[in-house]
């Protein structure tokens, strides 16, 4: 496999705080990572780090070969990066299918485009029984898949999500995490998982980051990561 992504002992701050003390972390072409940790351990920092929606203080990020810190935020999604924030940050008051063009604000080719929405909507069909509707009438669950739809609409190799189960009911947490896996494997999108719920980021992972106060406490095989009695203790909440 082809080295995707790579950060190389990153440091970055938010007003003279540590955010990320020395982090290192890779990710394979066709992998799907999971980074996981309590809320405020870094892994957000992590994908603003990628994005380029904080500048780092020292350390390097390189994607496909190339450095991508000191890109400017907009040029990183045109090298095929998307990023469905925290939040499930929508346009209330736009239909859903406009939403999701707004995905596709990078890109001109019109027929193509039409052909991902086809995609998206065959990935989520509630999107397009609704998809008429304003955005801020979905339920929670519902807005997430818009906005993972909407990633998918830039086209991506490489789709970051941070916390896409918070605040979701527990079925509707199983159907996004079946479609993570789904993307990856028929889309050919590498994934980066940011994820307070560890036993689903685990589960659908090749490999996890387990994070603790801005640094790196543990990495390994996902599955074997499951069963570590480390991970279970201070992630898991004890035996699974």
């Amino acid at each position: 496999m082809t080295q995707m992504l790579s950060l190389k002992n990153v440091e970055l701050y938010y007003d003279h705080v540590y955010a990320l003390k020395g982090v290192s972390i890779d990710l394979e072409e066709g992998e799907t990572v999971a980074l996981i940790g309590a809320n405020g351990a870094g892994k957000s920092s992590i994908l603003r780090a990628i994005t380029g929606l904080n500048k780092i203080a020292s350390g390097e990020v390189h994607y496909m070969g190339a450095r991508l810190d000191g890109v400017s935020a907009a040029d990183i999604v045109k090298k095929g990066i998307a990023m469905v924030p925290e939040g499930r940050r929508v346009f209330p008051y736009m239909s859903v299918k406009d939403n999701l063009l707004m995905g596709a604000f990078t890109r001109t080719d019109k027929n193509e485009i039409k052909e991902s929405m086809e995609k998206v909507f065959e990935r989520f069909p509630r999107l397009k029984e609704r998809a008429g509707q304003q955005a801020g009438t979905l339920s929670g669950g519902e807005q997430q898949m818009m906005v993972i739809g909407r990633a998918l609409m830039a086209k991506p190799r490489l789709l970051l999500l941070d916390e896409p189960s918070l605040g979701i009911a527990p079925k509707l947490v199983q159907d996004i995490a079946r479609a993570i896996v789904a993307i990856s494997r028929d889309e050919n999108v590498s994934v980066l998982l940011v994820e307070q719920n560890s036993r689903m980021a685990l589960s659908i992972s090749n490999r996890a980051y387990a994070m603790s106060t801005g640094s790196i406490a543990l990495t390994g095989n996902s599955a074997e990561l499951m069963h570590d009695d480390r991970i279970k203790a201070a992630y898991l909440g004890g035996d699974i």
